[in-house]
């Protein structure tokens, strides 16, 4: 379809808890500085599947308001003012930006930014992308790089993040809990850009599987805290991963996570919680032990530079994470079907 004054395209529209539907809405007026992007691919994503489920987000979406976050595409048309991108042109937008003038941008910590503006809508023919976003946080694919390569850039670059705050090196044993879509991106940057041994950690045995085929060193089948605990501990000689990703987002697993990582190592709670929770952790393991318990939220611009890169040289790609396909009408089904792991996808292009 063409984007015009007074067009409709078809959108997802958020509404809550399970209820997504798709409607046709207004094509976006553009403001002064923003970009209209016709989506080539939408990818879905562990954070959208518990949004999902959830009915909300309590930092990045609350409804009714148009969903996704991740996608690629071309610019169909440039409000007044810009000047670096030109109808056309293929890019890729992350979905928030910094102000870059408040105590947290200014202290070089831009994902905790005070007025961190998040941008919501790859589910969707067509996607406005805010002035800020497009200054800040837009991006020309390189040669070579296919719609849906590009369109794992955010999260990639979340899990990067991730990475870089922990400190691993090469050598490192890093274990990882939950393998979804970011679990499975941790392993493949771990293994292939930061040089670490990989253990993979699940519930189930086609999890493990996946997790092996992207690079993990070795996996193993979570069973009760004590067993599994045992179970990490027999394949590190007796201590514990140097760093553990929690990538499930359950209180338990944040538990779990305590039990193992070795004396002096690293924890990122990264798999976030539904607000309110509370997690009990034992006190004397953490001090004696001397671990660091971190907690990793969302990207930075740099992180989204360097995660478009990996994906150009090949590190991490569609290939790898992206195994189905479906129109944009199916969206519904596919996010219930990844909410209730009734199909075998890891992440699926949108199509609009």
């Amino acid at each position: 379809m063409t984007a015009t004054v007074g067009s409709s395209m078809q959108a997802a529209v958020l509404y809550g808890r399970e209820d997504v539907r798709l409607e046709s809405v207004p094509v976006p007026a553009l403001r002064k500085g923003e970009i209209l992007v016709r989506v080539k691919t939408a990818l879905t994503c562990g954070t959208d599947v518990k949004v999902f489920r959830r009915g909300y987000h309590a930092r990045m979406i609350q409804p009714p308001a148009l969903f996704g976050h991740e996608m690629a595409g071309d610019i169909a048309a440039c409000g007044e003012g810009v000047t670096q991108f030109q109808p056309g042109q293929r890019v890729v937008a992350a979905n928030s930006a910094p102000c870059d003038v408040c105590f947290y941008c200014k202290r070089g910590q831009p994902n905790l930014c005070e007025d961190l503006l998040f941008n919501n809508g790859a589910y969707a023919e067509f996607q406005r992308i805010p002035e800020r976003i497009v200054r800040r946080n837009t991006y020309l694919l390189p040669d070579g790089v296919e719609y849906r390569d590009a369109a794992l850039a955010e999260p990639l670059a979340c899990a990067l993040r991730g990475l870089d705050e922990c400190g691993l090196r090469p050598g490192d044993t890093l274990l990882v809990m939950g393998l979804g879509p970011i679990g499975l991106m941790f392993i493949r940057l771990a293994k292939w850009a930061f040089g670490a041994r990989v253990l993979a950690v699940a519930r189930r045995l086609e999890q493990v599987d996946r997790a092996m085929m992207l690079g993990a060193d070795e996996g193993i089948l979570m069973g009760n805290p004590a067993a599994t605990a045992a179970a990490v501990k027999s394949h590190t000689d007796g201590r514990g991963a140097d760093v553990v990703i929690e990538a499930i987002g359950h209180p338990d697993a944040w538990e779990l996570a305590t039990l193992l990582v070795r004396k002096g190592g690293v924890i990122n709670f990264f798999g976030g919680c539904p607000t309110g929770t509370k997690v009990g952790l034992d006190t004397s393991l953490l001090h004696y032990s001397e671990i660091t318990c971190k907690a990793s939220f969302h990207h930075t611009p740099e992180h989204i530079r360097r995660s478009l890169q990996l994906i150009a040289d090949g590190k991490v790609t569609s290939s790898h994470l992206v195994n189905h396909e479906e129109p944009l009408s199916a969206l519904p089904q596919v996010l219930a079907d990844l909410a209730h792991h009734r199909n075998g996808h890891i992440k699926t292009a949108i199509i609009p």
